[in-house]
């Protein structure tokens, strides 16, 4: 297959849609011979916010020691590509068709056939193999427990703040939704976690202890370091990727911390895409939060004209009680996702005291708009959404997707 055709066969997996398990990702990973060389180091993410934020600074600081690192992330803001990447840069569009041709045979060949996420976890985990490289960061996909990436043996388990996500595949308590981030836990390996709500550290703490694993908190922000992300909340990212760093005695030097969290890049959070318009794919209400602390302290007295759109399955009173007040209109429009949620939907979940609304059939109405005013543009709520409003912004082609 060439790439295009790779892609759309790819995509067509998404109809089987979401399977939470382990059994299935071994089974590929057995098949394909796509578990890490002996000697590899592997890091693995969870948590509901900043995991891609700790997983771009931990590869670039890691990249600064002279690390050959591969970085699994998702989902995607634009290019399917962005979501696996050796030493900074995507995975090529040869060697992602020549590899997902292999895979195809395989999948075709199993009783089950693997899901899109599941085929995109060993995917990367061949094109790692393949560059030698000697740590894999890899982010969950959702939860932990039963993530596809957790069927990867880790040597370090990493735990970013825990919220209220997803919660229909992982509880409807801060509790639950804690244990099932806690399912990466290895047996007697490392885990470094940031700070946590009470609930959810109680859990990590148990979990930690019944398979003996030394579990440590970061209890500062990292101060005196330049930061290519903003946000104060960055801070505590960028301190969590330290400790973990350190965790596994790289050999880290204040240099290649400075160079590493300099030029560390994670687009699509609180993103300047350009003057007076800013990306963030805030989609949950502690996010939210973050992006309207960011916001005031960003724009201290300046109200966004707020282009807002969300997927099925968000907390979108949640979300928009944070995002609303900052806006002095909102303009609200759907994703290209089959699992978008209709702007009079939208609209319907606005707190009552919001400022003036209207609906519109695609973003780049919306933003339109949006720019006839004067004021910030803020585009947020959806991963999904910011994809699009990049795709548009940088003249590329935007690979939707519903995983």
């Amino acid at each position: 297959m060439n790439y295009r055709a790779a892609l759309e066969w790819l995509y067509s997996t998404q109809l089987f849609g979401v399977k939470l398990g382990l059994e299935g990702p071994r089974h590929l990973l057995k098949e394909a011979l796509a578990y890490p060389a002996h000697g590899v180091t592997v890091i693995h993410v969870a948590g509901t916010n900043g995991k891609g934020s700790t997983c771009a600074m931990m590869d670039s600081i890691a990249r600064a020691c002279g690390q050959r690192c591969g970085l699994f992330t998702s989902p995607h803001l634009i290019d399917y590509r962005e979501r696996i990447k050796v030493s900074g840069q995507e995975i090529p569009e040869e060697a992602c068709a020549a590899l997902l041709t292999e895979l195809r045979g395989l999948c075709e060949r199993m009783e089950t056939h693997p899901t899109f996420f599941e085929i995109s976890l060993v995917l990367a985990m061949k094109w790692f193999r393949r560059c030698e490289c000697e740590i894999i960061i890899l982010e969950t996909g959702m939860g932990g427990r039963l993530d596809a990436t957790t069927a990867v043996p880790a040597d370090l388990c990493v735990i970013t703040p825990i919220g209220m996500d997803h919660t229909e595949y992982l509880g409807d308590t801060l509790e639950k939704i804690a244990r099932e981030k806690a399912g990466i836990l290895v047996p007697g390996k490392p885990v470094i976690s940031a700070p946590q709500h009470p609930d959810a550290r109680a859990v990590l703490e148990k979990e930690a202890n019944e398979s003996r694993s030394p579990l440590e908190f970061i209890d500062a922000p990292l101060l005196g370091y330049p930061m290519a992300l903003a946000g104060d909340h960055q801070l505590w990212n960028a301190a969590l990727a330290v400790a973990a760093l350190h965790k596994l005695q790289l050999h880290l030097s204040s240099d290649s911390v400075s160079y590493g969290l300099r030029n560390v890049s994670w687009p699509g959070r609180f993103e300047i895409i350009r003057p007076g318009v800013v990306l963030d794919g805030a989609h949950n209400p502690h996010a939210a939060e973050v992006l309207a602390n960011t916001w005031q302290r960003t724009f201290p007295h300046e109200k966004a004209q707020l282009i807002f759109s969300a997927v099925e399955g968000k907390d979108l009173e949640g979300v928009l009680q944070h995002l609303a007040p900052l806006a002095s209109r909102i303009f609200l429009c759907p994703v290209s996702t089959p699992r978008a949620v209709a702007p009079a939907v939208l609209a319907r979940h606005l707190p009552q005291d919001s400022a003036s609304h209207e609906l519109f059939a695609d973003f780049e109405a919306a933003y339109t708009a949006a720019a006839a005013h004067s004021g910030p543009i803020l585009v947020a709520g959806s991963l999904f959404l910011v994809g699009q409003a990049r795709a548009f912004f940088t003249a590329s082609d935007f690979q939707s997707s519903s995983q």
